[in-house]
Parts: C-alpha cells; sequence; structure tokens
C-alpha cells in the first residue's frame, strides 16, 4: 500500500478482505466449514461460496468478461432457491469451493489491472444503473469485510479460534480465567444497564 496510489490502495485492502475470509477455514474439517451457527443457517464455507459468486459477477460479467464457474447469486434472480449461495451441497468439497473463490478473485484482479477506475460497467440485475469500476471495488471491500466479521463468529463458536489475522492477533494475550472473567463483568454491564419497571404502592403505601 503505498498512500499515494488509489488503484494500489483499493487492491491492498480488498486482498486484505479475503485473506481475512480464509483464514477462517483452516484447520477445520468439511462438517465444521459447513456448519450453520446461527438461526438464519451461517457458516463458514457458504460465506466463501457466496463471495465467490459476488466477485465473479462485478469483476466479470458487469465488465463483459464472464467467470463461468462461479455459483450464481440467488439475490439476482438466477436461481429460485433462496440463498442457494450460502451453502455448500456433500458434493462441493471445501477444495474446490475455495479454489474457484480463489481462481474468481484472480479473474476480479485482472479486470481491475486491465481497466481504469473510472470504467463504466453494468451490474446485470435491477434496479442497479451503470457504476463504475471503482465503487465497485469499494463495494466488495466492504461486502467481504462484513463476512469476514461473520467468519471470525462462527469460527469462535466453531472451536474458540480467534484473531484478526492469525492466533490471537489484535486481541489481548490472556488466559481463558481472564476472558471468562471478562465475559461476565459485560454481562454484569449488560444486566444492570436494564431499565427497571416502576413498582406500583402497595395498598397500604397509597396517599
Amino acid at each position: 500500500m503505498t498512500g499515494t496510489d488509489p488503484g494500489a490502495d483499493l487492491r491492498f485492502y480488498l486482498k486484505d478482505a479475503r485473506d481475512a475470509v480464509l483464514l477462517k477455514l483452516e484447520g477445520l474439517s468439511e462438517y465444521d466449514v459447513r456448519r450453520p451457527l446461527t438461526p438464519t443457517g451461517t457458516n463458514l464455507l457458504g460465506l466463501v461460496k457466496h463471495l465467490t459468486g459476488a466477485e465473479a459477477m462485478y469483476f466479470g460479467e458487469t465488465f463483459g468478461r464472464p467467470f463461468p464457474d462461479a455459483p450464481p447469486l440467488w439475490v439476482t434472480g438466477a436461481t429460485k432457491e433462496p440463498n442457494a449461495d450460502l451453502w455448500a451441497t456433500p458434493e462441493e468439497s471445501q477444495e474446490w469451493i475455495v479454489g474457484t473463490y480463489r481462481r474468481a478473485c484472480a479473474h476480479a484482479d485482472e479486470t481491475i489491472a486491465a481497466l481504469p477506475l473510472d470504467a463504466v460497467g453494468r451490474v446485470p440485475f435491477e434496479p442497479y444503473p451503470e457504476i463504475p469500476l471503482h465503487r465497485l471495488i469499494v463495494h466488495m471491500i466492504g461486502e467481504t469485510h462484513r463476512h469476514a466479521g461473520h467468519a471470525d463468529i462462527v469460527r469462535e463458536l466453531i472451536d474458540g479460534a480467534v484473531g484478526l489475522r492469525g492466533p490471537d492477533d489484535n486481541l489481548p494475550s490472556e488466559d481463558g480465567d481472564w476472558w471468562a472473567g471478562h465475559r461476565e463483568r459485560v454481562e454484569r454491564a449488560a444486566r444492570a444497564a436494564r431499565p427497571t419497571t416502576a413498582r406500583s404502592p402497595r395498598p397500604d403505601e397509597a396517599g
């Protein structure tokens, strides 16, 4: 990252977001990367599958450079099944989805390198108008980091692994007892902040 080249800055932060997502899958089994850990089914491999489709659409089809291997995004109307791109079937291995994501990102990087930031593309579904490349890169950075945040929480729920770029990175270096105490302190603060309901006076206390 140079600080003087806007294109280089955008590419740096997009790569940083992609790396953060993939880090959260490292060392996990086929089952664990697929486990739905929220009521809406959020899972690690599904997040990568979804991002694959987004990279392919925004930097492929939008600029006339289709990437045919990417899963279609259900929000575009390309599939009738809601959330079809947010979970992996048994036949879609972790290796295949991660590999396809890496190839979609490489294809996207080729588009970004080949075009000026003010190049205009057309997102292939309504109601989006023509959009310049720089805005789509900013959007993809935001979307990928948003899903990296989802992945942070899901991975912690799976096996307790945390960190921005590696084990415990960007977190206090404390032991399990400290973290248990910290969590309890946060819980006590949450309970103390709850509004209290005013008690109605007993008949013998009334005016």
